[in-house]
C-alpha cells in the first residue's frame, strides 16, 4: 500500500460505444492525478470502438473484448482485472474532470479508514443542456426511496470489492444493492467530495424499465442487501405511493 501516491484503477464498459467512448478515454488519459492504471472491457463491438481503443493503446494498460452477460458481469471482470487499491467505474458514455482522481486520493490520504469515495456530477441531455446533480446523503431516503449517492463518481477501495460483486442477475439496480449493502454494513466507510467530479449523459437502462419490473427489482436489491421483508415492502409502498401521486398531479 502507497498511501502517499496509490494506484488508481479506472475501469470503462463498453459495447459498441464508437461515438462517446474516444472522449471518455482522454478524460482518463488526461488526469492531474497520473498513477493510473487504465482497464478497458469490451463486450464484442463491431462498430469500430476497437479501433478506437487500439488508437489510444498508449493510454491503455489492459483491455479485452470478449462477449458478457451484460453491463454488470463486464463491471465484475474489469475489477477481477484491477491492480490498484482504489477503483473507480467510468461507462464509456461519460466522462471525468481533470481533477477528479486527485480529489479522490486527496480525500483518501486525509482519511485512510473511507472506503467508499463519492461525489457530485453533471447529467447532459441529448440536447446539451446539462444540470448538477448533488449527492444527497439522507440515509431514511436511500434505504427507502432510491439511489441518491451518484454511482458513476464512486470510486471503491479493493477491501470492498474483495467481499462482493455486482449483481448481474438484476436489469439495472445492481449498482444500488452493491452501494446500500455496504451502506448497511458500515455508513461510516463513506465519504462525500462536494466537487462534481464526473459527467454524464441521460439515457441508461435504469430510465426506461417498465414500473412493475422497476419495483420488483427494487425489492430483490433491498432484499439481497440485507434489508427485511417489511422494510422493503414499506420501500415499495413509497414507491407506488409516488408514482400515484406523479400521475394525479
Amino acid at each position: 500500500m502507497n498511501k502517499d501516491n496509490p494506484l488508481v484503477s479506472i475501469i470503462t464498459v463498453v459495447y459498441n460505444g464508437s461515438k462517446t467512448l474516444e472522449q471518455t478515454i482522454q478524460s482518463v488519459s488526461s488526469q492531474s492525478y497520473k498513477n493510473i492504471e487504465y482497464i478497458i472491457i469490451d463486450g464484442g463491438s463491431t462498430d469500430g470502438t476497437l479501433d478506437i481503443i487500439k488508437n489510444y493503446k498508449n493510454s491503455v494498460n489492459f483491455w479485452i473484448t470478449e462477449p458478457d452477460k451484460g453491463l454488470y458481469d463486464a463491471m465484475n471482470k474489469g475489477i477481477s482485472y484491477a491492480n490498484g487499491e482504489i477503483i473507480g467505474l467510468i461507462n464509456s458514455d461519460d466522462w471525468y474532470e481533470t481533477n477528479a482522481v486527485e480529489l479522490v486520493v486527496e480525500a483518501y490520504r486525509n482519511d485512510g479508514s473511507k472506503k467508499i469515495f463519492h461525489a457530485d456530477k453533471r447529467c447532459v441531455l441529448p440536447n446539451g443542456v446539462s444540470f448538477v446533480r448533488k449527492a444527497n446523503r439522507n440515509n431514511f431516503l436511500f434505504k427507502y426511496h432510491g439511489m441518491i449517492l451518484n454511482h458513476p463518481t464512486m470510486f471503491i477501495h479493493k477491501e470492498i470489492y474483495q467481499n462482493r460483486k455486482y449483481n448481474i442477475n438484476l436489469k439495472s439496480l445492481s449498482d444500488y444493492q452493491f452501494v446500500l449493502s455496504a451502506f448497511i454494513q458500515d455508513k461510516n466507510s463513506f465519504h462525500y467530495i462536494p466537487e462534481i467530479i464526473t459527467n454524464y449523459r441521460l439515457g441508461g437502462i435504469s430510465g426506461h424499465l417498465p414500473l412493475t419490473q422497476s419495483i420488483k427489482e427494487n425489492f430483490i436489491a433491498r432484499r439481497n442487501a440485507g434489508m427485511n421483508v417489511l422494510e422493503c415492502s414499506f420501500a415499495v409502498m413509497i414507491r407506488i405511493a409516488m408514482e400515484i401521486y406523479r400521475k394525479i398531479k
